[in-house]
């Protein structure tokens, strides 16, 4: 078989695994002809199956029990592109800004996989791999960027964490209302306000839900529709309608809010 002909592979590793299930299914829409040919729930697993199976793209999370994402990285990257998962880690994403490396936010969108694997796509089809069925080798020598990102999770010269939303202004008649983050269930915008609800009260802001976004803690707030954001542990149930939509119970609200397509895969399960 020709090198051209020879299938893609790749690694997957995290240690949860919705989040290794999500990855996979989010990459068979994207990539369908990737071949994922292992799965790793640890650093160790990982380097053990990146040694034995030399994907050409290795996923790895960069918090993982045994060895890091990136302590792992340091033994693949030689034969294997490599892609980094973080949801806690956006203060270190300035160390792939100019480098060879990749990364993806999780939950994982489709749209930022589908960027990610045109790159990857890219990247492959400039260096063929060689007849011995190696993997491609990388674009350049991502030491550099490994060493990078290894001083900034040890504190070393770390910018400070983002400073997230904790309090939203809310006009109530001629009183300013200042509700906590924390009591807020979801944000839903028209085209003039957002609403904010909270289990007691109903507050509209001016803010958009683009700055809320900006501003929000991503691992507290989950977009699930283009007019929504939901608090991540206020969410009690999903389910499907007639309809076949997805729909979301949130503690402490009668009613239910619904997933749009394009953000089901935050429930990928259902």
């Amino acid at each position: 078989m020709s090198p051209e002909q020879r299938p893609v592979t790749a690694l997957i590793a995290d240690d949860e695994a919705p989040m290794r299930d999500l990855l996979r299914a989010r990459l068979a829409s994207v990539w369908p002809e990737l071949q994922i040919v292992a799965e790793a729930a640890n650093g160790v697993e990982a380097v053990e199956l990146g040694e034995r199976h030399r994907p050409d793209i290795a996923f790895l999370d960069i918090r993982m029990p045994g060895l890091s994402g990136i302590e792992a990285a340091r033994r693949l990257y030689e034969r294997s592109h490599i892609v980094f998962a973080t949801a806690y880690d956006q203060y270190a994403l300035d160390a792939f800004a100019q480098g060879a490396l990749d990364y993806l936010l999780k939950p994982v969108s489709a749209e930022r996989l589908a960027t990610t694997c045109a790159r990857l796509q890219a990247r492959l089809r400039t260096r063929a791999r060689p007849d011995n069925g190696a993997a491609a080798a990388p674009p350049q020598d991502i030491g550099h960027e490994l060493a990078k990102l290894t001083a900034l999770l040890e504190n070393k010269g770390k910018p400070d964490k983002p400073a997230y939303l904790r309090w939203i202004q809310a006009q109530v008649g001629s009183s300013l209302r200042m509700v906590s983050t924390r009591e807020v269930l979801f944000f839903q915008s028209d085209e003039k306000y957002t609403r904010v609800q909270t289990a007691s009260a109903e507050f509209l802001i001016r803010k958009t839900l683009k700055e809320l976004l900006d501003e929000l803690d991503p691992d507290e707030f989950w977009r699930i529709h283009r007019s929504t954001l939901v608090r991540v542990d206020a969410i009690a149930e999903v389910k499907r309608d007639l309809r076949g939509r997805q729909m979301l119970k949130v503690r402490g609200y009668d009613g239910e809010l619904e997933v749009s397509r394009n953000h089901s895969y935050l429930f990928q399960q259902m």
